[in-house]
């Protein structure tokens, strides 16, 4: 059985408690395909097996939950962790403190644009938990992300409807198409406003 067929058949046996489990476990740093539970929820919908409010709803409220769960975890001790532990990950002492900068300026709307991002979804919450965002801050935020995040992935799973297995192996061989592009965009953006920075008069 290929884990796309494991997945189908998780979210067809146990529906919204499979649908929420997938997606919350992702959500505080497993690596679980949760996007696409969601389209095949959604694609299940569309075929009157599930409603479509009944998955945009669960799938919000385990992402939020998920990544509030990585919050507290990065809030209690992920710092400490990091530091004594994060150079096996090549996350140095230097680096992270690079990135308590980087989330210091723009740490909302990195958490909001995270859910689009694989690898910064998984451990959106832990990092903004160790780097001492406020928590109510990280709610409003995460929780802006979490809808927008669930509102295209319920869409496009609800209109892909018999062609949901098709969608789902496009988005898994343009994942990481989209990664790159993310990280290209990333450092021109990075680029710009140090150019910008140093052409200001002295």
């Amino acid at each position: 059985m290929s884990a796309l067929d494991l997945l189908t058949s998780l979210v067809a046996q146990y529906g919204y408690p499979g649908l929420a489990l997938l997606v919350g476990v992702e959500s505080f740093g497993v690596p679980a395909p949760g996007e696409t539970a969601i389209i095949l929820g959604a694609g299940y919908a569309a075929h009157g097996q599930l409603a479509i409010v009944g998955v945009a709803v669960t799938a919000f409220l385990a992402a939020v939950i998920g990544d509030s769960i990585g919050y507290l975890i990065g809030r209690t001790g992920g710092r400490r962790l990091i530091l004594r532990y994060g150079r096996y990950v090549r996350l140095t002492p230097e680096r992270f403190a690079r990135l308590e900068t980087v989330m210091s300026r723009h740490g909302p709307k990195l958490v909001a644009v995270a859910r689009f991002v694989e690898g910064l979804r998984q451990f959106n919450g832990l990092i903004a938990g160790a780097t001492g965002m406020p928590w109510r801050r990280f709610v409003v935020y995460n929780a802006l992300g979490a809808a927008a995040w669930v509102a295209v992935w319920a869409t496009a799973g609800y209109l892909a409807g018999d062609h949901i297995r098709a969608v789902v192996a496009d988005l898994h061989r343009f994942q990481w198409y989209v990664l790159a592009a993310a990280v290209v965009l990333a450092l021109a953006y990075v680029g710009w406003r140090l150019a910008r920075r140093l052409a200001r008069p002295r």
